[in-house]
């Protein structure tokens, strides 16, 4: 009987001991929080660009099906003028491909890029999103041709200033610029890469797309 006893309280001291160290390990486990993220797309259908336009589209809708349900896209056209053509969910992939058909197709009243219009809603898409509680990033889909009228292009002289007073109010803010002629990527990272730094701050050539994904998702914390 007491052989029972000893045997008994063993067990009951040996599971509370068990107990007592998942409960502190639970404890001691951090939950990551979520924070959702807003991707805003600019995406070039001009006519410089329109060869590359289908490996473009399938890269961008294949960034989307990496995303979370509860993430925010936009977007952006550009080509003489740049403009919203879809905003909602990453996960509504019939609307998403129906605005890229519908509003990428070459018009040959068109003529020229605006990506620096683009650049400028796009930001101006990430404060308000920022504000919602998105981790802001802009992605730039194309040559990156200076067409058309000036002042719709990018100033690079001056954008990075733009860009860092943008960061005051958008810390964590991530852009790529994927599909471009490597020089003018070259360009791109002499220009941000003291302003945004490696990890905020991705380029890719058509060539080497499909190996930024990763880089991308762990820059907005995923």
């Amino acid at each position: 009987m007491n052989k029972k006893l000893v045997t008994l309280g063993l067990i009951i001291l040996a599971v509370c001991v068990i107990g007592r160290l998942l409960w502190v390990g639970l404890k001691s486990i951090k939950v990551d929080d979520f924070h959702p993220v807003s991707v805003i797309f600019i995406i070039d259908s001009s006519a410089s660009n329109q060869k590359a336009l289908p490996g473009q589209i399938k890269f961008l809708k294949t960034l989307c099906s990496l995303l979370d349900p509860e993430d925010q896209i936009k977007i952006l056209k550009t080509s003489q003028n740049a403009y919203l053509i879809y905003e909602g969910s990453p996960m509504d992939t019939v609307s998403v491909s129906k605005a890229l058909e519908t509003f990428t197709k070459l018009d040959e009243k068109d003529y020229g890029t605006a990506y620096g219009e683009a650049m400028k809603k796009a930001v101006s898409h990430s404060l308000t999103m920022y504000k919602d509680g998105y981790t802001p990033s802009i992605v730039v889909i194309g040559d990156l041709e200076n067409e058309g009228a000036i002042e719709k292009q990018i100033n690079w002289e001056t954008l990075p200033d733009n860009i860092a007073k943008a960061q005051e109010s958008l810390p964590d803010l991530t852009l790529m610029f994927v599909y471009a002629h490597p020089e003018k990527l070259d360009m791109v990272k002499e220009k941000l890469g003291p302003v945004l730094g490696e990890k905020h701050l991705i380029v890719a050539t058509e060539q080497m797309a499909n190996k930024v994904n990763t880089r991308f998702l762990s820059a907005i914390g995923r």
